[in-house]
């Protein structure tokens, strides 16, 4: 009989998890809030409480060549970078290819996952579900993946800004911010620079009378297409790029990528910062501050009514709005506290996916990531993996988890392979280069695609 895994949110990671549970002889039962597939890229007018959802405009950050699944491309008429419309009707696409939604329970929520009373020996795990009628239901799965993501539970941190009782204007999170046309007219003050921030600060900028950015730390502005009109990531993540990267002193490839990035305009002249965060993809920011419909200034220092303080001394007087787009927490209310161990963006998980106090390795969290790179590829990876240990295919213990596993924050291609070896996957370039010499150049210099893994694999040990 098929060991029975609970699938929790039917977005991009919970659908890959169902595919690879059952191309491993697994019986996936997905339980999904909503009434329909695709998480997060399902455009939702009205914001439903924890459940983060996407504005009108946005656009892809990442290429189609580089964001989809290995064994499903883009459709080939889609753009490079996809409106979140087209992204969504991937995912539609994917779920129809490989007969995904049977096995989804739509509009049931997930109440409790919690060890069954002979979890020491079985591994087991109760979970209770309410589906739209109200009925409550008590599960019993042989293991579970947790698939919900981390855009659940928007940061507002009104406590932070001084006299910000005083405020009288509208203020709301990224995440309740839908399309520009509210605010026409109006002075708004957009706090944070992450890539949502950028993207609305941009649109408002359209629309707004005058728009303000402030920010503690800055960013580097990266655009989407690089050499000659290629999509920037086809061109940022090769092997050959990443093997610099270890090889060659930190310091030396912050300088060599801070003169590049700075050929088109100083970062610091436009009130940016480079190496302090996560890079930011927009195209238009720079413009927008050149034209003066973007000013960027520094963390605010207090509210005096509908005047905001910056910490620099300046002062912008007749505010109207303010939008905050300050992240997210990670919140997982079905699941007890014991699991993990660490606060915030520390979340202690062995390789980013198991919780290592567990005594049986039956419970995966999918997608819980912050990668400088596409999502959608790595936690497919992760699916492929997480059901692997599940089926009893890898046996090991959780002894010492690395630290460098307690934070979201990961790196693609390092995270792919390290991924790609525990599957047995991950090609050996020498070999190749000497038994394949023009694959073995492909794989070193050429992007480094969610298939590049797959193919790899096919040729070596075909």
């Amino acid at each position: 009989m098929a060991r029975r895994v609970a699938v929790i949110g039917a977005g991009s990671s919970g659908l890959t998890c169902i595919k690879c549970c059952l191309e491993e002889g697994l019986e996936p039962v997905c339980f999904e809030s909503s009434d329909d597939i695709g998480g997060l890229w399902r455009f939702k007018e009205i914001p439903e409480p924890e459940r983060s959802s996407t504005y009108r405009s946005l656009v892809t950050n990442t290429s189609k060549e580089m964001m989809c699944f290995s064994d499903l491309p883009m459709p080939a008429h889609f753009p490079n970078f996809m409106h979140n419309s087209q992204l969504l009707q991937y995912l539609q696409l994917y779920a129809a290819h490989f007969n995904l939604l049977q096995h989804i329970h739509f509009q049931t929520t997930v109440l409790s996952v919690k060890q069954s009373p002979d979890f020491a020996c079985s591994g087991q795990w109760e979970v209770l579900t309410e589906d739209r009628d109200g009925l409550k239901k008590i599960h019993i799965f042989d293991a579970v993946l947790v698939c919900t993501g981390h855009y659940t539970k928007p940061v507002m941190p009104l406590k932070d800004f001084p006299g910000f009782e005083t405020f009288k204007g509208e203020y709301c999170h990224s995440s309740e911010y839908k399309d520009p046309e509210p605010y026409k007219g109006k002075k708004v003050v957009v706090v944070g620079i992450g890539n949502s921030g950028a993207d609305i600060a941009v649109e408002l900028s359209r629309v707004a009378k005058k728009t303000f950015v402030s920010t503690r730390q800055g960013a580097w502005v990266i655009r989407r297409t690089s050499h000659k009109g290629c999509p920037f990531d086809i061109t940022a993540f090769t092997r050959l790029l990443d093997l610099q990267g270890l090889l060659l002193p930190r310091r030396l490839i912050n300088w060599v990528s801070e003169r590049e990035l700075n050929q088109k305009y100083d970062h610091r002249l436009y009130g940016l910062m480079l190496f302090d965060q996560i890079p930011v993809i927009n195209d238009d920011l720079p413009a927008c501050i050149l034209l003066g419909v973007v000013v960027m200034k520094p963390h605010i220092q207090e509210f005096q009514g509908s005047t905001v303080a910056f910490v620099n001394g300046t002062k912008e007087e007749q505010i109207d709005a303010v939008v905050f787009c300050t992240g997210y927490n990670c919140s997982f209310p079905f699941l007890t506290a014991s699991v993990f161990t660490g606060p915030g963006h520390n979340l202690n998980l062995y390789k980013h996916i198991f919780p290592p106090s567990l005594e049986h390795p039956t419970l995966a969290i999918i997608g819980l990531i912050e990668p400088w790179g596409p999502i959608m590829p790595m936690a497919e990876m992760q699916a492929r993996w997480a059901t692997q240990v599940i089926t009893g295919n890898f046996s090991f213990s959780f002894l010492f988890p690395s630290p460098k596993h307690g934070n979201l924050l990961v790196e693609y291609i390092p995270y792919m392979d390290e991924l790609a070896n525990e599957l047995g996957v991950r090609p050996n370039i020498l070999r190749l280069l000497l038994t394949d010499p023009r694959l073995g150049f492909w794989v070193l210099f050429g992007p480094f695609t969610p298939s590049s893994s797959g193919v790899c694999n096919a040729v070596v040990f075909v």
